[in-house]
C-alpha cells in the first residue's frame, strides 16, 4: 500500500471522568520529525508516545496535539505549609518590634501569603491514564493512515499514467533515431553527388561520416536506461510500502538520462519529445516528494 505524507487524524476518548483528544497532522518532510504539544503533566509519556507514533508514520513532519480533561470532583487537595507560615509570622513580628508597629496579624491575613496554602493534584493512576491515551493515539493514528493511504493511492494512479506517457516518448525517440541517421546519409549522398557529378562517389568515406554522425547522436543507451527506470518505478509503486526515497533517487537518474538525450538531439522532433520527457520526469519527481 502506497502512502502519502500528507494526512490528518483525530480521536476523542472519554472514560471515568477523563477525556483525551488527539489530533495528528502530517506534511512532507525528508525524515521523520514529530512535534508534540500536550499538558506538562503528561510529559513523562513522551517517549512512549513517540514510539507508538512510529507504527503509523515512517517519514514526514507530524504535529501532534493532545488535550486532557479530568472532571473528577476530588482530583485536587489543599496542602497547608506550616513551615512557610511560621517564617512569614516570624518576620512579621520582627518588623512590628523593629519599627514599633502594632502586631495585628490575623489568620485570614497570613493565609493569603504565597505558598501558605497550595493546591495539589492527587496521585494519578499512570497505568490507567496511559491506557486511555494510547487508545486515543491509536484511533487518531488509524484515521491518519486511512487519509494517507487514500491520498497515496490517488498519487499512485496519477504516477502510473505519467509513466505511460514517458514510455511513449521513449518509444518515439527509439523509433525516430534511426530515421534521423538515414536522412542524414541521404542528404550527405545528395550533396556529394551534386559536388562530384563527374567522379565516382567514395562509399567508404560516406559510411565513415555517417558512422561518426550516428555515434554522436546515438541515445540507445540512454533509452535503455530510461525504459529500465520507468519499469522499475512502476514495479516499486505496485509493490507498495515506504518507497519515497527510493523513487526520488530513480527520478534523479531519469532526469540525468533525459538531459543527456536532449544534449545529443540533432532533430527537432527528438528535441521536442526529450523536452516533454524532462517535463514529465519533473512532474513525477514533484509527486514522489509526497510519498512516504
Amino acid at each position: 500500500m502506497i502512502k502519502s505524507m500528507t494526512g490528518f487524524g483525530r480521536s476523542e476518548v472519554a472514560e471515568d471522568n477523563r477525556k483525551f483528544t488527539v489530533e495528528i497532522k502530517t506534511v512532507n518532510h525528508r525524515y521523520l520529525d514529530v512535534n508534540i504539544k500536550m499538558p506538562k503533566k503528561l510529559n513523562f509519556f513522551e517517549a512512549s508516545i513517540r514510539n507508538l507514533l512510529k507504527e503509523y508514520i515512517q517519514r514526514g513532519k507530524a504535529d501532534v496535539f493532545i488535550t486532557y480533561e479530568d472532571l473528577s470532583e476530588n482530583n485536587f487537595s489543599i496542602k497547608y505549609n506550616e513551615d512557610v507560615a511560621g517564617e512569614y509570622l516570624g518576620y512579621l513580628r520582627q518588623m512590628a518590634e523593629k519599627f514599633g508597629l502594632e502586631d495585628d496579624i490575623r489568620v485570614s491575613t497570613l493565609s493569603r501569603y504565597p505558598e501558605v496554602f497550595t493546591m495539589e493534584e492527587q496521585n494519578i493512576d499512570e497505568e490507567h491514564i496511559w491506557k486511555l491515551l494510547e487508545k486515543a493515539i491509536r484511533e487518531a493514528g488509524e484515521g491518519l493512515s486511512r487519509t494517507r493511504q487514500n491520498e497515496g493511492e490517488n498519487l499512485k494512479k496519477d504516477l502510473l499514467n505519467k509513466l505511460d506517457g514517458m514510455l511513449a516518448h521513449v518509444e518515439y525517440i527509439e523509433k525516430r533515431s534511426p530515421e534521423v541517421v538515414g536522412n542524414y546519409r541521404t542528404r550527405l549522398e545528395d550533396k556529394v553527388r551534386e559536388l562530384l557529378t563527374e567522379q565516382d562517389i567514395d562509399e567508404n568515406r560516406i559510411l565513415t561520416e555517417v558512422t561518426i554522425f550516428a555515434d554522436k547522436i546515438c541515445v540507445d543507451e540512454e533509452m535503455v536506461r530510461l525504459r529500465s527506470h520507468i519499469e522499475s518505478t512502476r514495479d516499486i509503486l505496485k509493490e507498495g510500502g515506504s518507497v519515497g526515497r527510493k523513487l526520488d533517487f530513480i527520478a534523479q537518474e531519469m532526469n540525468r538520462e533525459a538531459n543527456t538525450t536532449l544534449s545529443k538531439a540533432n532533430d527537432l522532433d527528438i528535441s521536442g519529445h526529450a523536452i516533454e520527457l524532462k517535463t514529465d520526469i519533473e512532474k513525477v519527481r514533484e509527486q514522489i516528494q509526497n510519498l512516504e
